[in-house]
């Protein structure tokens, strides 16, 4: 690491900073083709389907041949990326974390680690945050996360020096795929990556409150970071787009990872030509507590030998501008047939007055003495070969996309179809999204662990959360860096595309009226009726408890209260409802390892005592 007096020699800095800017402007350039093609996908999403990116990197609009040619735009692509994404929302799996191993240490803090996940993923807004990224992904192939510490969040704790001083709190952030830039374009994923940049528009007013440097703003394209033109080039004409901001700067950071020369990794902030800052990697949020970069990547459809992936638009603008076409050729068929095009001998009618007003009926014609009069050419009718190639290309927009028209428009062809071959071809849709719905739950996984190194690295003194349990009651929870001594991240849930919430209830009615939920005698335990209550969408009936319910949320409270001591039973408890919730605890706690410790002593000592007070006539 370079000494405090090589960092203020200006020399240094000047080299420093020419050569972080020449390395992001060299890969800027390597990036160019993809960053072109994400322009044009944007466009074609929005209906801008006329339209072609030029070499210099501005996006263009296609004149027209001739004035009455029809540009029509009948967009296939938003509604199929729509359905996407209605699809793919339903992929938020359940995060916890798995004991490190079977000791009652391993597993409170293992319990302790899920909560803070848990609550800290409801405080962000976790869904929202991946359905934003998720909507990248899929116009653009690719999105990041980027997960910070926040040293001004969270509770104040204090003030020091006159400045208030913050407790710190996880921030995730979604970043555009126009704003990362990898050392080299040709890596499959982000662990291959050796340093990687983060350039954005950041506003001059900003950088001096972040870093307390100050610098000359200028005017910079949002997406380009760059200066927006107007030109024209074979037929088509750029325009100046609407994303350009006033007083900004380009933001540079430049992540290392860690090497000899600097083991803790290296990162460099830049902003017009200045040096803003220099240190190591911020985070320790690798794999056992290593350096790293504080970004994840997801895609959505990875492609071979390439960093960055591939959106289905891609793939759909041929097709759509080949439907464009063959829409727009018929409707201007369909105008000369419906219109006319009119016969004129020359100079025996006044054609001004008859291409103003056409040949409307009862219109009187004056035409020359001994001329030919006007008269309707025969246009035919539509020939069917446009219709049949409108047929075809529909159907490939439904193989290329992998969406039915039952996905699409909530509707089913006319033919009869059995329910068997329905629901086959529903899960044909979601298998083809699989690969993406993977890439999300892996992006949600790594977010996960990244929280809670975070936490285990800035949360030195103890604070207090709220998490929402079992009976989706609120409970306040106590922890610290030591509590968080797991980061191994799983899913509760299984991938979500297997099964839609109908397939869930049929499946779950359907055991229920086989006898498969209920116990010897046929009749339902009170938690189960909750969970089948939550599992039909009828969760809220679940809170109107009877007093069984009351009794277990009591005796889940006891389980927490036992790692204290013996506790006493309450002569109003049902015993019953006590004995099943504390011995489904004991159970869980069942190691060879344990072996007798106090805590399951004394879960045994009451469970015991609710035994004697059934064997005695207690409820």
């Amino acid at each position: 690491m370079k000494t405090k007096t090589a960092i203020d020699n200006e020399k240094f800095k000047e080299d420093l900073v020419k050569s972080v800017t020449e390395d992001y402007l060299k890969r800027r350039e390597e990036r160019n083709s993809f960053e072109m093609q994400w322009k044009l996908n944007m466009n074609y999403v929005a209906g801008n389907q006329y339209c072609e990116v030029l070499p210099s990197g501005e996006v263009a609009t296609e004149e027209k041949y001739y004035a009455w040619q029809s540009r029509s735009v009948f967009n296939h692509i938003s509604p199929i990326i729509d359905t996407r994404l209605a699809k793919l929302s339903r992929v938020r799996p359940i995060m916890s974390v798995r004991a490190s191993s079977g000791e009652d240490g391993d597993l409170k803090t293992a319990a302790v680690a899920s909560d803070v996940l848990k609550a800290t993923s409801e405080r962000i807004g976790l869904s929202k945050i991946v359905q934003s990224a998720t909507e990248w992904s899929e116009v653009l192939g690719t999105v990041f996360y980027k997960v910070m510490w926040n040293e001004k969040a969270g509770k104040v704790l204090g003030e020091k020096d006159g400045e208030k001083v913050y407790e710190g709190d996880v921030v995730v952030s979604v970043v555009s795929p126009f704003e990362i830039f990898p050392d080299s374009i040709f890596y499959g994923d982000l662990s291959s990556v050796k340093s990687l940049i983060h350039a954005r528009a950041v506003s001059a007013e900003e950088i001096y409150e972040r870093y307390g440097v100050t610098v000359q703003g200028e005017e910079i394209d949002a997406f380009t970071l760059g200066s927006d033109k107007v030109t024209k080039n074979g037929g088509y004409k750029a325009k100046k787009t609407s994303s350009t901001l006033k007083n900004h700067v380009v933001l540079i950071e430049r992540y290392e990872r860690p090497t000899l020369e600097f083991p803790l990794g290296r990162y460099i902030a830049v902003a017009g030509d200045k040096l803003l800052e220099i240190g190591e990697l911020p985070y320790e949020n690798g794999v056992s507590g290593k350096r790293d970069f504080p970004f994840i990547r997801q895609v959505s459809t990875a492609q071979v030998g390439s960093f960055f992936g591939v959106s289905l638009v891609e793939r759909l603008i041929p097709l759509q501008r080949a439907y464009n076409a063959v829409k727009n050729r018929k409707y201007e068929f369909l105008n000369r047939v419906s219109m006319g095009v009119i016969n004129v001998e020359d100079g025996s009618v006044d054609t001004e007055e008859l291409v103003d007003e056409g040949l409307s009926p009862g219109k009187v014609i004056v035409y020359r003495q001994g001329s030919r009069p006007p008269q309707m050419m025969n246009s035919g009718s539509v020939p069917l070969d446009f219709t049949y190639e409108e047929d075809r290309l529909v159907n490939e927009f439904v193989t290329l996309s992998g969406t039915s028209e039952i996905s699409r428009s909530s509707s089913i062809s006319k033919s009869t179809m059995s329910g068997v071959a329905l629901e086959l071809l529903i899960e044909q849709d979601e298998t083809r999204l699989s690969v993406t719905a993977e890439s999300v739950r892996n992006a949600v996984k790594e977010i996960g662990k990244q929280i809670l190194r975070l936490f285990k690295q800035f949360a030195v003194s103890e604070r207090i959360m709220r998490s929402v349990g079992e009976n989706k009651k609120v409970k306040l929870f106590y922890f610290s860096a030591s509590d968080l001594s797991s980061d191994d991240v799983v899913f509760d849930t299984e991938n979500e595309l297997t099964q839609t919430p109908a397939q869930k209830k049929t499946a779950v009615l359907e055991m229920l009226t086989s006898g498969l939920l209920g116990d010897e005698t046929g009749a339902l335990s009170s938690r189960t009726k909750v969970k089948i209550l939550e599992i039909l969408g009828y969760g809220s009936l679940a809170n109107v408890k009877d007093v069984s319910s009351l009794h277990t949320a009591k005796a889940e409270k006891e389980n927490i209260e036992l790692e204290k001591g013996d506790l006493p039973i309450d002569e109003f408890d049902d015993h019953s409802v006590h004995v099943e919730e504390h011995l489904r605890k004991l159970l869980s706690l069942e190691n060879e390892k344990l072996g007798e410790s106090e805590y399951k002593t004394a879960i045994k000592n009451h469970l015991n005592l609710h035994k004697n007070a059934i064997s005695k006539g207690g409820v």
